[in-house]
């Protein structure tokens, strides 16, 4: 007895010839519908599928392979008892290949069918087909793509061996789950309302990048919300990747110091980072927060530009009345008094977005994205930054007070999601200088380095002092103060940049902040993975740096310790690589 092939496809690609060169192999082919006719048109005979079960297509064609016979002939094994059942029993006669691609659903959304017609094109007898025929490939050869009708034609006679038909059906359940995928995706779109919807955002990371949207995920429980809902604005690509990093940092550093906690993201980077911590007159002078209202909250304010703020704590009215000021894109904490949510929807014409994190959300332990058609998986950085960190003590000097032990905490939860490499310097319960994304963990240093003596000598007398004209406002009093520090201006820059002021500033010479700059002192250095060599330490020894914390397990440990010794720092190796990308 010759083959038995079923064959019921959407897509006939190539059709025509692979019937035709099934008939020549002497195969025999059920069909249904469309493909009937189409492998008619072709000059091939076929039986109807309504005529091998003896029974009708019912429901406007709703029903047709869902048949005993349909269905035993898939899943018969080779076995005398099988074989009896099919025949015997059922009537039915053995199916050897089955030739099924589904519905054109995707094709259908996307072209902006009504919710009817796309649910029509659900197909359901297509997929039990198939999933039947690829389970069952220690017999049955299950195709999918046209692309495999020249290799099936190729092995007739006698058909695949059992490896090409394993092959075979794996690609049938990539088929199936990819399609089964498609359906649950649009549906959660449509039906999910709240933290479950599937948010489309403007762009992707840049305004080329069409479409773009984010969603929660899809698991056998259904789908799951997202870890945040919107209040107001409108989030984009880049603010979200923004808003989940700085939310987890915070939530993470909240938890491992006890304090609230606030962070500063751009880029995927934080800006700026801090824990609760009373500021000094001198601060708040600095900061611009001399005689503000300040919460627990809000007792960092920070000033990054164009940023993405995180809050662990509920938003207050104080807080909100300082981010009311700040050229910000949005926020995210785990709730907002409805004084400070008022202000926030207000803030930039009702566009700034305010995110509301779900405090109690359990990501999965994997996690996965898709780049240039490969998807990665990984378990997420479950390890968890808490004084146990700072316990491996490796250098000779072995204290470590409070306030050292917070800033290491804050340093090393910060960098934690800052992108590789990086390290961050900390003081005084903040953030005073990041370094990310650079090839060279020394090169790190030394940009985060020099972000730590500008936030030092923006305290400089001079500094303080600058004579700004009424009205000059207040992110350009910041960048001012910046360029001041920095000096390095050229001649039309700096006429533009003497705007500014009252009377030409008295420059601040490399001398005097050579000088201001060596009593800094009590500061925190984090590393996202070790030291190969003792030129970060010593940097880090030029900036203040008493305390520091890295994963250690380097050939160059000794040297690296050694090094510390000699500056008198305080050295924890914590065993953690804590790469981020």
């Amino acid at each position: 007895m010759g083959l038995r092939a079923l064959i019921s496809v959407s897509d006939k690609t190539g059709l025509a010839d692979f019937v035709k060169g099934l008939h020549a192999a002497g195969v025999s082919i059920l069909s249904t519908g469309g493909t009937a006719k189409a492998i008619r048109d072709a000059g091939v005979p076929c039986t109807d599928v309504s005529e091998y079960t003896q029974s009708p297509e019912v429901m406007d064609g709703r029903v047709k392979t869902l048949h005993p016979r349909v269905h035993g002939g898939i899943l018969m094994r080779d076995t005398a008892a099988d074989r009896e059942e099919l025949s015997g029993k059922l009537g039915g006669e053995p199916i050897d290949l089955v030739v099924v691609n589904l519905y054109p659903f995707a094709a259908t959304v996307a072209k902006g069918a009504p919710f009817d017609v796309c649910i029509e094109n659900i197909d359901i007898g297509g997929p039990t087909m198939v999933r039947a025929a690829a389970k069952n490939h220690a017999r049955v050869t299950i195709l999918v793509e046209p692309s495999d009708y020249a290799g099936y034609l190729a092995s007739l006679p006698a058909g695949p061996d059992g490896s090409e038909r394993a092959k075979y059906a794996l690609k049938a359940f990539s088929h199936t789950a990819t399609y089964d995928t498609a359906v649950a995706e649009w549906m959660q779109s449509q039906l999910c309302e709240g933290r479950s919807a599937v948010l489309p955002l403007k762009y992707g990371c840049n305004p080329q990048q069409k479409p773009a949207s984010v969603r929660g995920l899809l698991s056998p429980l259904g789908p799951q919300p997202l870890p945040f809902s919107v209040l107001c604005g409108t989030p984009g690509y880049i603010n979200l990747l923004d808003a989940v990093n700085a939310w987890q940092l915070v939530k993470e550093l909240g938890q491992a110091t006890g304090l609230p906690a606030a962070a500063s993201f751009k880029h995927v980077s934080p800006a700026g980072a801090a824990v609760y911590a009373p500021l000094s007159d001198d601060m708040l002078e600095v900061y611009e927060a001399a005689g503000k209202q300040l919460s627990r909250t809000a007792a960092d304010p920070l000033c990054s530009f164009g940023d993405f703020v995180a809050v662990s704590e509920v938003v207050d009215a104080s807080t909100a009345a300082l981010l009311k000021i700040e050229v910000s894109d949005g926020i995210i904490a785990p709730g907002f008094e409805p004084e400070a949510l008022e202000v926030l929807r207000a803030k930039k014409g009702g566009k700034y977005i305010v995110l509301q994190a779900d405090a109690d959300f359990a990501p999965p332990d994997e996690e996965s994205r898709t780049i240039y058609g490969a998807q990665f998986r990984q378990r997420r950085a479950l390890d968890v930054i808490t004084d146990a960190t700072l316990a491996n003590v490796v250098t000779a000097k072995k204290e470590l007070g409070e306030g050292a032990r917070r800033d290491l905490l804050v340093a090393q939860v910060a960098i934690k999601y800052t992108q590789s490499n990086s390290v961050g310097y900390a003081k005084d319960g903040q953030m005073v200088g990041v370094g990310a994304g650079q090839q060279s963990r020394v090169d790190c240093c030394k940009l985060a380095g020099r972000k730590v003596e500008t936030w030092y000598l923006r305290q400089h007398p001079k500094v303080r002092a600058l004579p700004f004209k009424p009205g000059v406002k207040r992110q350009e009093r910041i960048n001012a103060r910046v360029r001041y520090i920095e000096g390095d201006m050229p001649p039309t820059e700096r006429a533009q940049w003497l705007t500014n002021f009252e009377s030409e500033p008295e420059e601040l010479t490399a001398a005097e902040k050579s000088a201001y700059l060596k009593t800094l002192d009590g500061v925190s250095l984090a590393s996202d993975a070790f030291f190969p060599f003792r030129d970060s330490i010593d940097v880090a020894s030029t900036r203040g740096v008493d305390y520091v914390v890295a994963a250690g397990g380097s050939v160059g440990d000794p040297e690296v310790i050694a090094a510390a010794d000699q500056y008198g720092m305080t050295m924890a190796f914590s065993g953690v690589r804590l790469f981020h990308h």
